[in-house]
């Protein structure tokens, strides 16, 4: 159901943003915030029967149309129906972002070029699809250490990540590029690693209507527009989606979803969260690294501007 619905005023050449949530408020914001900054010129909101003001918050933003639904999420396909429709009725044409309000899109030269710079490039380079690796922040310390403001930036406090232990492998289905590691695989995953979820994700796309994400953003059809990473370590460019699930408020929303059990795969990644939380453990080991800016990720081989000069 339409709450706010201002797509009569998306202009062609407008970047598009599309996102799933449910009871984000304290996130939204800085996540409104940060896209602004970076270039997003409307946001395009699904709201899952939120109870925390988030819905009202969003209604009120003038560069926002929101939707809302008690709908199950997982009937949705884990909300790719809903945004798979709205990209259909409203993204033909455009630049698409597609993100969760707890990821932080970063490109090559993010810290002087905006978001319209990179999708110039690919357009003028015939390039359809551009890929992000899901990269895992957290803290040093206790993950309910240090309390998460409203309007802060999350990075602040989710300032650490896994430079290695990652593994990848080719999705022969689609094509894609299948990754799993990290402090989710290291911590929560440690006995199943194969279990652990998926960090490959495709977020930004030039939309047609006949496109539809099959599986969150991890791939599309059709098929080519999963072929964004070189077999060998990204001599394509891509990017990373900054991923700040691990903040205080993260045993709190673990335990929401474990009982809603309306995510992917009987709810197995709330449910290893569950487990692992009742012992309060820290993600934080002595082979982690400090997030500085992208050139340290792209260095470490996690992200590449290819030949984008």
């Amino acid at each position: 159901m339409p709450i706010a619905d201002r797509t009569d005023g998306i202009q062609s050449g407008d970047i598009l943003l599309f996102s799933t949530m449910r009871n984000e408020r304290v996130r939204l914001p800085y996540f409104l915030k940060y896209y602004r900054d970076l270039g997003v010129n409307h946001f395009l909101i699904v709201d899952n029967d939120s109870t925390d003001g988030g819905l009202d918050y969003l209604k009120s933003q003038p560069d926002v149309s929101v939707w809302h639904t008690k709908s199950g999420y997982k009937r949705a396909r884990f909300g790719v129906d809903w945004l798979n429709w709205l990209q259909m009725r409203h993204a033909h044409g455009h630049w698409s972002l597609t993100v969760d309000p707890d990821e932080f899109f970063i490109y090559p030269f993010c810290d002087t070029r905006p978001l319209r710079a990179l999708t110039d490039w690919l357009d003028a380079s015939s390039i359809k699809s551009f890929s992000a690796m899901l990269l895992d922040m957290y803290p040093k310390g206790r993950l309910d250490e240090q309390p998460y403001r409203e309007g802060q930036d999350p990075m602040e406090i989710a300032s650490w990540f896994d430079s290695g232990n990652y593994t990848m492998r080719r999705n022969k289905r689609y094509g894609n590029l299948w990754i799993q590691g990290g402090p989710r695989s290291r911590v929560f995953f440690y006995d199943k690693p194969q279990l652990a979820p998926a960090l490959n994700k495709i977020p930004l796309v030039k939309w047609d209507r006949r496109y539809a994400y099959v599986s969150s953003t991890h791939m599309l059809l059709p098929r080519g527009l999963n072929l964004v990473y070189d077999e060998w370590g990204g001599e394509k460019a891509s990017g990373i989606l900054l991923h700040t699930k691990f903040l205080d408020t993260f045993n709190a929303k673990a335990s929401e979803e474990l009982n809603r059990k309306q995510h992917y795969s009987a709810s197995v990644e709330y449910k290893a969260y569950a487990e692992t939380l009742r012992d309060d453990p820290e993600l934080w080991c002595k082979w982690s690294e400090k997030y500085i800016n992208w050139r340290q990720l792209e260095i470490l081989g996690l992200m590449s501007k290819g030949n984008w000069a």
